[in-house]
């Protein structure tokens, strides 16, 4: 297999020349990735513009269809999502997009405001909205939902070896029973489409709390709506993310799953970095933790009953 080439700062700027057709040579700088090592590499090009190149044939195909599908999901949502102002190959068959700079911050730096709850809220009715036949027509791959009691298998042995390196307290009140698992299960006939991602620096949070853009597409799937209330909650926390969710018209249900798809994974991916497992950042990871088990009033007032209904405790 050919050895793919690596991107340096010079290849950046002379391939930016010729997409902006600027005499001086652009300020480019890399972008720290906060997504997994398969994402494309990330580079800021002067303070509107960031270039993202695939590193392989695999990301290659993802890129193009996070294009098309970008362009399919922008009328349906709220907020922004990223542009192309030029895409193409950057070396044989390897593409690039040039995408204008979404106006705002970090997920991960700006607190989202109560409006900004209503933004979330927008955005996952706006999802739901998108119509899954054409997101499928893309290529958008479908994903079965995750087995739930067997996340809460793996989190309650994540639990204990967090308990013994003082990272978790085991005895807090909110549990997660074998019981309470059975009736989390997603319903069929659910699937939407699925960010996926919807980690704090994917969301461009304004000063004022609003949010103002989505970015990262390229993990979308057609699936469970749970994923993304899940990400909502590592990202704004618990009480928010439940919050925005029944403001986009979803019940008790998917709430509580998405809820506690956030809080197993949480155990599960910081007892894998204390093991060596992952190299994911610790202080992160710390911080996603007390995010998702953040208490919220719907575990305090919702019964989930063993006919299937939903109703007060």
């Amino acid at each position: 297999m050919t050895q793919a080439p690596t991107p340096t700062a010079d290849t950046v700027r002379r391939l930016v020349r010729s997409l902006l057709s600027e005499s001086a040579a652009p300020d480019v700088r890399p972008v720290e990735e906060g997504t997994s090592d398969a994402g494309p590499a990330t580079w800021w090009v002067g303070s509107r513009h960031v270039l993202r190149l695939a590193p392989d044939r695999e990301a290659a195909v993802r890129q193009l269809r996070e294009l098309r599908l970008r362009d399919l999901v922008r009328p349906y949502l709220p907020v922004a999502v990223p542009a192309s102002v030029a895409h193409g190959e950057w070396a044989p068959g390897l593409t690039y997009t040039l995408d204008a700079k979404v106006p705002g911050g970090s997920g991960e730096e700006h607190h989202v405001s109560a409006v900004g709850e209503a933004d979330l809220a927008a955005l996952l009715s706006g999802l739901r909205e998108v119509p899954v036949r054409q997101a499928e027509a893309l290529g958008v791959p479908r994903a079965a939902p995750r087995s739930l009691e067997t996340l809460r298998r793996a989190a309650e042995r994540a639990a204990r070896r967090l308990a013994e390196a003082d990272e978790f307290d085991p005895a807090r009140p909110e549990r997660l029973t074998a019981a309470a698992t059975a009736q989390l299960g997603a319903q069929p006939g659910t699937a939407v489409l699925v960010h996926h991602d919807l980690a704090g620096e994917h969301l461009v949070v304004a000063a004022d709390g609003r949010v103002r853009g989505v970015l990262g597409w390229a993990d979308a799937v057609l699936g469970d709506p749970a994923e993304d209330i899940a990400g909502l909650a590592l990202s704004v926390g618990s009480p928010a993310a439940v919050r925005a969710a029944t403001l986009a018209g979803y019940g008790a249900r998917p709430c509580l799953r998405g809820l506690w798809l956030a809080r197993c994974d949480t155990l599960v991916h910081l007892a894998d970095v204390l093991a060596g497992r992952s190299a994911a950042p610790l202080p992160l990871l710390r911080t996603r933790l007390r995010r998702a088990w953040e208490p919220i009033l719907l575990e305090r007032v919702t019964a989930l009953r063993e006919d299937g209904t939903e109703g007060p405790a």
